[in-house]
């Protein structure tokens, strides 16, 4: 769009910090809170995200830099860790919270499904960039990888295990168990 360069990976990675922060506003509405709480702190707290998973990649992967620091701060090259993403969104989240007065465990609570799902939707751009995908397969569901972004030894094999689909999937799944827990335990201490 013009000399902005869009990548789906990057929207995917987008479209789960908005569906995140839409489940996170209406369970912490359902619990008596304001929705406007979790628009103010997912601003701080995705800014932190992505810096703290760039420092996880960094740290994890530093030979990939080692002679080319500068190249630490080309995100746009890919390299995120999520880890590092969520210690340190979730800790500028409890921050920021803890200075408008929410009450963090209640808070906590809303946000621990959206995670999950914000991640599902957020693996979808592994699909876009043909990665993280596991070994190879011939079930109806594998996924055919172009020849230049399949693995040494592998240039034969055109299908391989979607592992970033099967870890959306378990993401949901967590997203959904995590729901049905705190809907058949509405007196639980708040945090657990």
């Amino acid at each position: 769009l013009g000399p902005l360069v869009f990548r789906a990976y990057g929207l995917c990675t987008a479209v789960g910090v908005l569906a995140g922060v839409a489940v996170t506003q209406r369970r912490w509405a359902r619990k008596g809170g304001d929705p406007a709480d979790i628009a103010a702190i997912a601003t701080g707290s995705v800014i932190a995200g992505l810096v703290g998973a760039r420092i996880y990649h960094v740290i994890t992967d530093w030979r990939r830099f080692d002679g080319h620091w500068f190249d630490v701060v080309k995100v746009w090259e890919g390299g995120l860790g999520i880890p590092g993403g969520l210690v340190l969104g979730v800790l500028t989240g409890v921050y920021l919270a803890r200075k408008r007065g929410m009450h963090i465990p209640s808070a906590l609570d809303s946000v621990a499904p959206a995670l999950p799902v914000a991640q599902a939707i957020g693996r979808l751009g592994n699909w876009f960039n043909q990665e993280l995908f596991g070994r190879p397969t011939t079930l109806p569901w594998g996924l055919e990888i172009d020849p230049v972004h399949r693995p040494a030894g592998y240039e034969t094999i055109a299908t391989f295990h979607p592992t970033f689909l099967y870890e959306a999937l378990w993401n949901l799944a967590l997203a959904g168990l995590l729901i049905a827990w705190d809907n058949r335990n509405p007196t639980a201490r708040p945090g657990r």
